[in-house]
């Protein structure tokens, strides 16, 4: 068994998306965690969810960061436990300094709701091992600030050091402009940090995930 904890800060949106993967189709322990909580005890995995914490109304996730539950998650990834962040989640966790980077307008200032093939980078990972390396899926994104940035230091020790688990593809695994929809430097749509516990990405695995949807690329991301 496996318990998850699903952290909700005001505006929070996916936060009853992941419980119904983890909760309703997989039947893991899950509860939700208020932010202006402290205690994270019984967790194995947390999960920031995508939505518009705070409203998103000064950067996105960069009010979040200061709640107090904030330490807690820290505590919990720097003991090596496993924290997941998704679209808006992903932007806490590089506002909080868990992963390196920053997730700016998409390359065309426009907000993008679409389904997008991913190419997973490597399934040597405890997210991953539920997919072929090089395996190439599809997952909804909706975000306007995707697109992921950093410089060029940081992206040679991502790319070195294996860190880059997901990053948009055509349906063939090639990188082409045609298929990275924010223009993310070296088309990252997921990573994690040096230590492999902590993962933030962009796409929705939950929403592909349910048969009922017709759509269940995600769902191994949940059962690794």
């Amino acid at each position: 068994m496996t318990s998850f904890g699903i952290i909700v800060f005001p505006g929070s949106n996916c936060d009853r998306d992941i419980a119904t993967v983890t909760a309703g189709l997989l039947n893991q322990p899950t509860r939700f965690i208020w932010h202006q909580e402290a205690d994270l005890q019984g967790v194995d995995v947390v999960v920031l969810p995508g939505g518009f914490s705070y409203g998103d109304y000064l950067r996105c996730g960069a009010i979040a960061r200061f709640s107090p539950i904030m330490a807690a998650i820290i505590d919990h990834a720097k003991a090596g436990k496993r924290v997941l962040g998704i679209c808006n989640g992903f932007q806490v966790l590089t506002e909080v300094g868990l992963l390196p980077g920053a997730l700016i307008r998409n390359r065309d200032l426009h907000f993008i709701c679409d389904r997008v093939t991913v190419r997973v980078e490597s399934n040597h990972t405890l997210w991953t091992q539920g997919y072929q390396s090089q395996q190439v899926i599809t997952l909804p994104i909706a975000h306007g600030e995707g697109r992921y940035f950093a410089d060029e230091d940081t992206l040679k020790a991502l790319e070195d050091n294996g860190q880059i688990l997901f990053r948009y593809s055509n349906a063939q695994g090639e990188l082409t402009a045609a298929s990275n929809p924010n223009g993310s430097l070296h088309h990252i749509a997921g990573i994690t940090n040096g230590q492999g516990n902590v993962l933030g990405m962009m796409p929705h695995p939950e929403r592909a995930a349910d048969r009922l949807l017709k759509a269940t690329d995600g769902l191994a991301m949940f059962i690794g």
